[in-house]
């Protein structure tokens, strides 16, 4: 898919992708650039080459980094992919069911209403479980 694009520019966008993912995950806010528009006239881009794409990124960042660090890249590549989706393929966009389950080996757990933890009575006039400041509406 990129072959056809990049065909002989390899060289050249290799360090544009570094300082994009080191402006991204490290901060380094060095990235000068729009992922939508470059991404945008690609040719032939179908849902699944996402989730294609997410796997080799995703498998690439396993094996290079300890699982604290690679995380923090996998969330954004899936944030990033499922923008470039809806904004190529509209809000109807259906993510792939391989795409799906990608974004549930990597996202946090949330917890189901009955692992919840239990938050304590608020007191009348109070918008919080406990007061944070002043008086409350009653006093």
């Amino acid at each position: 898919m990129f072959e056809a694009t990049l065909a002989g520019r390899w060289d050249d966008h290799l360090p544009k992708m570094c300082t994009f993912w080191t402006s991204l995950v490290l901060g380094a806010k060095q990235y000068r650039g729009n992922v939508q528009q470059a991404h945008q006239p690609l040719e032939g881009i179908e849902p699944q080459h996402f989730s294609r794409w997410l796997y080799l990124f995703l498998d690439t960042v396993e094996s290079r980094y300890e699982p604290a660090a690679a995380v923090r890249f996998m969330e954004p590549a899936l944030r990033i992919a499922q923008s470039l989706q809806l904004s190529r393929f509209g809000w109807d966009c259906r993510i792939p069911p391989e795409q799906q389950a990608l974004l549930e080996r990597v996202a946090p757990k949330r917890p189901r209403p009955d692992d919840e933890p239990h938050l304590p009575e608020r007191a009348a006039g109070e918008p919080f479980p406990a007061r944070i400041i002043g008086k409350s509406r009653d006093e």
